[in-house]
């Protein structure tokens, strides 16, 4: 487990409709920043509403950030406001399992985190949302002159409408 958000609430404590409220610190923030590899964390909370089911602990919240990234093409810091709902069930480690084998989770599963039947990390898995929440690839407003200059084609140009145009235009010549 990451401990760089860690919020771990034991099990025996956990009631349903319980609400949880995590603002990371400046500590918690420096952390998380240098696992997402950010240029800049300065806001990173959430807030959750627990609803128990035996020993399936569902989260429900939303998770808001304020965070800066280096542009996939310049380098300079992209400025993003995340503000996302989410939803994670917290279910035990299946107890069957071999060590290096893998679980198949349907589609209807991805936000299931596997937790050791005493206590679920929810601050990490809520880190882990963020993760999946920021864009992937930011740019910044000089990214498609610097793309250009250094001879990329944009989406349009390299597309399959800009190679039936090229061909059009060759066979009209």
């Amino acid at each position: 487990m990451r401990d760089d958000f860690a919020h771990r609430l034991a099990l025996q404590q956990i009631r349903d409709g319980d609400r949880i409220d995590l603002v990371a610190d400046e500590a918690e923030l420096a952390a998380v920043a240098e696992r997402l590899r950010l240029a800049a964390l300065t806001r990173f909370e959430a807030h959750a509403v627990l609803a128990r089911e035996n020993d399936r602990i569902r989260a429900t919240g939303r998770v808001r950030a304020a965070l800066e990234q280096a542009c996939v093409a310049t380098g300079d810091p992209v400025a993003e406001h995340v503000d996302e709902p989410f939803e994670l069930l917290f279910v035990p480690e299946p107890v069957d399992a071999q060590p290096d084998e893998e679980v198949e989770l349907s589609e209807s599963e991805c936000d299931v985190v596997f937790y050791d039947g005493a206590a679920i990390d929810l601050g990490s898995a809520i880190a882990d949302t963020l993760a999946l929440a920021i864009n992937p690839y930011p740019r910044s407003a000089e990214a498609d002159a610097t793309l250009q200059d250094a001879g990329i084609l944009s989406e349009e140009q390299a597309g399959p409408f800009a190679a039936l145009a090229a061909l059009k235009k060759s066979a009209g010549d």
